[in-house]
């Protein structure tokens, strides 16, 4: 029996960059709808539901995408309601590549540090991928400082943290010389802010004497923290390890094909934020 993948896309055309990490991944048949909102999906979801006994489900398998991460939430609430009993495929959301870039980007850091006896800032935090950044740090026991221009953004965002992470370390902070005062004492900082976005040059930021390792998702110059290179890949200079967008690309990829397996194993899984860590943590 063909393993097929059903890719439910928020916009209008469904993701070329999803398409081809699953077929990369090995799924056999890709089933792609674009358009796909809570509205209208009940139907694309009882055809993966009811064509296979319970005992083939496990080879049909939903992946939600899009650019619209609060969109993609709430399209797998949705979709996760609409399951009974074992009548249920598996499920992955990576909405914008939040989920699986976030992951990488922690699981970069982890390998220099111990998140949970770590301070981190989160430049961007408010973002997609900062956001979930920031969440996973926070289930790891890091504190973490949720930076943003908008200080109520800040705050929402560790308020929707502290609703799945209610031991969470999180709190808001703004941009200029708050974000500074936080790095003078953290060890980890990550910028996911918007593309072409730089918050500190380089002399700047890496003026913190407790900064271990410095993480730039920016792929589009100039980089959001200034110094560090999109091919970076834990390169040491000033004491400090450093990762660019691409040198965390390759991890990203790798969580993101592992994912994509992970949903043919089983007919229950529920790839969020959360499980898409630990798939990245085998790794």
């Amino acid at each position: 029996m063909k393993t097929i993948l059903i890719q439910l896309d928020t916009d209008p055309h469904p993701s070329t960059f999803d398409r081809v990490v699953v077929i990369d991944a090995g799924a056999e048949e890709l089933f792609s709808y674009g358009g796909v909102t809570p509205d209208n999906v009940t139907g694309l979801v009882h055809g993966a539901m009811f064509t296979r006994g319970p005992g083939d489900l496990k080879n049909t398998a939903i992946f939600i995408g899009g650019s619209q991460v609060e969109t993609g939430e709430a399209l797998l609430k949705k979709v996760t309601k609409l399951f009974f009993g074992p009548i249920r495929v598996s499920v992955m959301m990576d909405s914008n590549g939040s989920n699986t870039t976030a992951a990488a980007a922690v699981r970069a850091a982890a390998r220099h540090l111990d998140p949970a006896q770590a301070t981190a800032v989160i430049l961007g935090g408010t973002g997609p991928v900062g956001h979930r950044a920031a969440q996973i740090l926070a289930s790891l026991g890091a504190t973490v400082h949720v930076s943003s221009r908008s200080k109520d953004r800040a705050e929402a965002t560790c308020a929707a943290i502290r609703k799945v992470v209610p031991e969470g370390k999180v709190s808001p902070c703004g941009l200029g010389d708050e974000a500074l005062a936080a790095l003078e004492d953290a060890q980890l900082v990550i910028a996911a802010g918007a593309a072409g976005v730089e918050f500190f040059d380089e002399a700047t930021w890496s003026r913190s004497k407790a900064l271990q390792v410095a993480i730039d998702l920016n792929a589009v110059a100039p980089a959001g923290l200034g110094g560090i290179g999109i091919t970076d890949k834990a390169v040491s200079k000033d004491g400090t390890i450093r990762y660019g967008a691409i040198g965390v690309g390759g991890t990203k990829m790798k969580i993101h094909r592992a994912a994509v397996q992970k949903l043919f194993e089983s007919n229950d899984a529920i790839l969020d934020t959360a499980a898409i860590y630990e798939i990245a943590k085998t790794l």
